[in-house]
């Protein structure tokens, strides 16, 4: 994903021109968008990357990002973020198996024998297999500590991550709510059964296993530093994370007629346990 830098005044292409080359190579993931957050500066996407998580919020309007002249006069409007720690997040915070996958794909990717595609596979297997699913952290959402063995929490601005994971289908990017999804440790065996309804917003068909909240403070703690965050791409490790959603939003441009809700659901009801 790459951004464009803010732009001046609605008719002057200049700020973009001169700054959009730099900006394509070398902006991505969070210090650009710590950066411009709250500034009142506006943040607009061409979607050149292999995950373009972000742009798939906008349905089929993605396509339109391509071709920068349909941003040069795009209308502005406000989207929430993710405040975590001291960084800021646009779509989903989380930290578990999901985030210890993209954190070490970034490890095996360095090797030469090894694609994007490849790098990810071996590091799903070996988190899979070797790592365990379950980490011991207390989970605290608006007050109310729980102490015990999770696989993820996913705190969603947002829906998409990880190439294409919609964990709740729901979320949408500007109603001032984040959605917090928490999923207990579970078997090798279940977690098999669980991960593709997850990745399509379905966690309610496992009621007893993930639980979704609109908790507007989340704090994540452990007694050792195992807690892989992962904002928008980058990972952090630390042992003790806290999220909320930022004081400020985020100016965002695209063409005219998008919306960064156009693919989101109603919540669906629970279900019988599987």
């Amino acid at each position: 994903m790459a951004t464009i830098p803010a732009r001046g005044h609605p008719n002057s292409r200049t700020p973009m021109n001169t700054n959009l080359k730099t900006v394509l190579e070398t902006a991505i993931g969070d210090p650009i968008t710590s950066a411009v957050s709250g500034t009142g500066h506006a943040l607009g996407i061409i979607p050149i990357g292999t995950g373009n998580d972000f742009l798939k919020n906008f349905g089929s309007d993605m396509e339109k990002f391509r071709d920068a002249e349909n941003l040069w006069n795009g209308p502005q409007f406000p989207i929430d973020a993710i405040q975590v720690n001291d960084r800021i997040a646009l779509t989903i915070a989380c930290s578990g198996i999901d985030a210890r996958v993209a954190k070490d794909v970034h490890k095996f990717s360095e090797s030469p024998i090894l694609d994007g595609k490849s790098s990810y596979i071996v590091s799903l297997a070996v988190n899979f297999l070797f790592k365990g699913i379950g980490t011991h952290w207390t989970v605290t959402l608006d007050g109310v500590s729980v102490e015990k063995d999770y696989a993820v929490v996913a705190v969603c601005n947002g829906r998409y991550y990880g190439g294409g994971f919609m964990p709740v289908a729901e979320a949408r990017m500007d109603d001032g709510v984040l959605n917090t999804l928490v999923v207990d440790k579970v078997s090798r065996s279940t977690f098999l059964k669980f991960v593709g309804p997850y990745s399509r917003g379905e966690y309610h068909r496992f009621p007893h296993l993930a639980h979704c909240s609109t908790a507007k403070d989340i704090v994540i703690d452990s007694e050792k530093k195992d807690i892989v965050t992962c904002l928008d791409g980058e990972c952090v490790t630390t042992d003790h994370v806290h999220i909320r959603l930022a004081d400020k939003k985020l100016n965002f441009f695209g063409p005219d007629g998008c919306s960064c809700n156009a693919t989101a659901r109603e919540a669906a009801p629970a279900v019988e346990q599987m």
